[in-house]
C-alpha cells in the first residue's frame, strides 16, 4: 500500500516547515538563519546541523523566543531520525511538542503530533501511532490546515490497513473531500489508489475500478500512476479479461519505467507473466517472470515481490515439464522465506530496544521531575518553618496511607504476573526469571521441532470473512496445544497459519521424538476429522503440511519487557524445510528423525532436498506405526524434482 510513502515523505517534508520567522528584532533573525543552515546540513553533515540547532536553541532560550527554541529542538530530532536512532529523536520531538503546547501554538503541535505518530508507526507500535495521528488530526482540523488533514487521514488510514481494519476505508474516505481547486495532486494520487487497493482486496470490482480511474486522471503525465494502472490489471485479470488485462499491464510497465519506479516495473513485469500463465502459455510467463526477477534481485527493498516471484516461477516451470529449474527456483523461495523470517526476528529484536532506550528516557525524565519537586518542598519547608510541623505530620500520615493502599495493589499484580509468566513461559524459565530476573540460555543436544502450515492459507484467507477465519484457525490451534500438552511437548509460537512446537526442551526428555511423532499423527489426524465436519458443512477443506527434524539447538528468552521463550540453530531451519517441502495430509521428516524411530514406524523414502550450509538431506513420510508380526512392503519412490 502507498501510504507508507505518505508518512516519510511528509515527515520530511514538514520536519523544517516554516517555523514562523520572527521578525522583531535582529536577534530572532540569526535563530532562523542558524536553523536554516543546520536544515541544510541535515543529510551531509550531522555533526554541524546539530551544533547549529543547538545554537539556536541556547540563543531563541535566552531571547525567549519559544518557537526558534521548540523548532531547533525539531530539527536536532531530524538528525537522530536520519541516523535511525528513534529513541533519542522521540526525546526531542517530544520536547518540541511540550513548548509548542506551553505557549499554545496549534500548528506546532499538530505538526509534532504527526511526526511522532510516524516514529510508532515505523516501529510498529500501531496503537501509540493511532494515538498521536488522530490526535494531530483533531488539531488539523481546529486550525483548518487541509494538507495536514489529508496526510493524517492517510496515516490514519494506513495504520488502520496495517491491522487489515476496515475503518482503513471509512478515513481515506474522509479525504477525498478536501481536495478543491486541483490542489495537492500528488496526495490525491497516493489517495484515491489506496482506496481503489482496499476495494480490490474487498472484491468490490466496480467502486475499485472508480478509484483507480480517479488516480489515474489526477496523475495525467505530471506523477506515476503505475501503481493503479497495475490495479486495474489485476481487477480485470480476476474477471478474466486477459486481453484487458495485458494492456494494462503493459501501460503500466511504461509509466514505471518513464519515473524510475522499479517496484512497478516488478509488479507490471509479474502481472503480464500472470496474463500468459492463465492464458496456458507457460514459456513467455517465464520469460517475464525473470525480467521482473532480475530487478528485484538487485533491490533489497523487494525481498518479499521476490519470495513471490520464486515461488511463481517454481510453479511456471514445473508446469512446463522443466522439473530441474522448478526444483532450484523452490529451494531459492525456501532459503528467501527463512531469510524473511530472520530478518522479521531482528525486527522484533530492534523494537525491544527501542522500547528499552525508551524506558530509560522516560525513567531519566521522571528522576529529574522527583529532584526538582524535592528542591521546591526543601525551599518551602525554609520559608514556613516550625508553623507548617503539624501540616508535615499529617502529610506523612496520609502519605503511609498512600502507601500501604499501593503495596496492597502491588502484592495483587505481583501474583497476575507471576500467573502471567507461567502462561506465556515455561514453568521452570518463570521460576528463574522470578528468582533472578533474567533466564539463561541453554544449549540442548537432542531436541525435536515441529512445524505445521496451511496450504493455500492466502487463497483460504480471501475467501472468508476476518472473524470466521480467525475462529477456525484457533479453533485448530487450541486443538494443536491440547494434543502437545498431552504430549509433554513445548508450544513455542504461532507465526500467521504456522504452528510451531519442540519436544525434549526444557526439561530433558528422553522419549521427546516418540512423543513428537506421536503428536504429529493425532494433529494429522484431527484435520481429517476437522475436514468431515467442514465438507458436512458445505465448506472447503484446509489441508495441512507437517515437518520434523531433531538435532541440536539453544533455547532462551527473549527481551527484558515484553518476554518471549523462543529457539534457535539449524534444527529450526531444518524442520521448516521439512514443512514447506512436505505435502498436505503427510508428516515429512528428516533423515535423523527416520533412524531414531525406523523400528517402530514404516516410512516411505522419498528423495533428498538440499538445505543452505548444511547439503542434501534424505525426506520420509510417515505412514504409520509398526504392527507386530506384519512385514510391511515399503514402495521406494523417488522424490521429483
Amino acid at each position: 500500500m502507498n501510504l507508507k510513502k505518505i508518512v516519510l515523505i511528509l515527515l520530511l517534508v514538514s520536519c523544517f516547515a516554516a517555523y514562523g520567522q520572527n521578525k522583531a528584532g535582529k536577534d530572532t533573525a540569526t535563530v532562523n538563519a542558524l536553523l536554516d543552515e543546520s536544515k541544510s546540513l541535515v543529510g551531509s553533515d550531522s555533526a554541524k546541523a546539530v551544533n547549529l540547532a543547538l545554537q539556536a536553541k541556547e540563543m531563541a532560550h535566552e531571547l525567549k523566543y519559544y518557537k526558534g527554541e521548540a523548532y531547533a529542538l525539531k530539527g536536532i530530532g531530524m538528525v537522530y531520525y536520519m541516523k535511525g536512532k528513534y529513541a533519542e529523536t522521540l526525546d526531542y520531538w517530544n520536547q518540541s511538542l511540550q513548548i509548542f503546547e506551553d505557549i499554545k501554538f496549534d500548528a506546532g503541535i499538530s505538526n509534532m503530533l504527526n511526526n511522532i505518530g510516524a516514529i510508532y508507526f515505523n516501529q510498529g507500535a500501531d496503537a501509540k501511532a493511532l494515538e498521536y495521528s488522530l490526535r494531530s488530526l483533531q488539531m488539523a482540523e481546529k486550525i483548518g490546515d487541509t494538507l495536514r488533514m489529508i496526510t493524517t487521514l492517510g496515516n490514519i488510514g494506513s495504520i488502520y490497513h496495517n491491522k487489515k481494519d476496515p475503518k482503513a476505508l471509512d478515513y481515506l474516505l474522509k479525504a477525498i473531500p478536501l481536495f478543491k481547486n486541483n490542489k495537492h495532486v500528488f496526495e490525491y494520487v497516493v489517495v484515491t489508489g489506496d482506496i481503489g487497493e482496499i476495494y480490490f482486496d474487498n472484491k468490490e470490482d466496480s467502486s475499485a475500478l472508480e478509484y483507480f480511474e480517479k488516480s489515474i486522471k489526477a496523475a495525467d503525465t505530471t506523477y506515476s500512476s503505475a501503481f493503479s494502472v497495475n490495479g486495474i490489471g489485476k481487477l480485470y485479470l480476476r474477471e478474466g479479461k486477459l486481453t484487458g488485462a495485458l494492456q494494462y499491464h503493459n501501460k503500466a510497465l511504461g509509466i514505471a519505467r518513464k519515473f524510475g519506479d522499479n517496484l512497478q516495473v516488478v509488479r507490471s513485469y509479474r502481472g503480464i507473466a500472470d496474463v500468459y500463465m492463465k492464458q496456458g502459455n507457460t514459456s513467455l510467463a517465464i520469460d517475464y517472470y525473470k525480467q521482473a526477477k532480475t530487478i528485484a534481485e538487485g533491490m533489497d527493498d523487494l525481498k518479499v515481490e521476490l519470495k513471490d516471484l520464486y515461488q511463481d516461477m517454481a510453479t511456471a516451470y514445473s508446469k512446463n515439464k522443466d522439473f530441474s529449474s522448478a526444483y532450484l527456483y523452490k529451494s531459492l523461495y525456501a532459503d528467501l522465506k527463512d531469510s524473511l523470517y530472520n530478518i522479521e526476528t531482528k525486527k522484533k529484536l530492534n523494537q525491544l530496544q527501542f522500547d528499552i532506550e525508551l524506558s530509560k528516557k522516560e525513567v531519566e525524565i521522571d528522576l529529574a521531575d522527583v529532584q526538582l519537586k524535592r528542591q521546591k518542598f526543601a525551599k518551602w519547608v525554609l520559608v514556613v518553618g516550625l508553623g507548617m510541623v503539624m501540616m508535615i505530620t499529617l502529610l506523612i500520615f496520609r502519605s503511609y496511607r498512600i502507601k500501604a493502599r499501593t503495596n496492597k495493589i502491588l502484592d495483587h499484580q505481583k501474583v497476575e504476573i507471576e500467573n502471567l509468566l507461567l502462561n506465556i513461559l515455561p514453568s521452570e524459565v518463570a521460576k528463574e526469571l522470578q528468582v533472578t530476573g533474567s533466564a539463561t540460555p541453554r544449549n540442548y543436544e537432542s531436541a525435536s521441532v515441529m512445524f505445521t502450515d496451511f496450504k493455500g492459507f492466502t487463497s483460504i484467507a480471501d475467501k472468508m470473512a476476518p472473524q470466521e477465519l480467525v475462529e477456525e484457525l484457533n479453533t485448530c490451534f487450541i486443538a494443536f496445544d491440547n494434543i502437545i500438552g498431552k504430549y509433554n511437548l513445548e508450544k513455542i509460537k504461532t507465526i500467521g497459519d504456522s504452528y510451531m512446537c519442540a519436544g525434549g526442551i526444557p526439561t530433558p526428555d528422553e522419549d521427546h521424538v516418540f512423543n513428537m511423532i506421536k503428536a504429529s499423527l493425532e494433529i494429522k489426524d484431527y484435520i481429517v476429522q476437522n475436514n468431515k465436519r467442514r465438507g458436512e458443512e458445505g465448506l472447503e477443506p484446509w489441508y495441512l503440511r507437517i515437518g520434523i527434524h531433531v538435532g541440536p539447538l539453544v533455547a532462551g528468552v527473549v527481551g527484558k519487557k515484553k518476554y518471549a521463550y523462543d529457539i534457535w540453530g539449524g534444527t529450526v531451519n531444518i524442520a521448516s524445510r521439512m514443512e514447506s517441502n512436505g505435502e498436505p495430509g503427510k508428516v515429512n521428516i528428516s533423515s535423523d528423525t527416520y533412524e531414531l524411530i525406523k523400528d517402530k514406524y514404516d516410512c516411505i523414502y522419498r528423495g533428498k532436498i538440499f538445505a543452505k550450509n548444511i547439503g542434501e538431506i534424505d525426506m520420509y513420510f510417515i505412514e504409520g506405526e509398526k504392527i507386530p508380526g506384519v512385514n510391511k512392503e515399503i514402495n521406494i519412490r523417488e522424490y521429483s524434482n
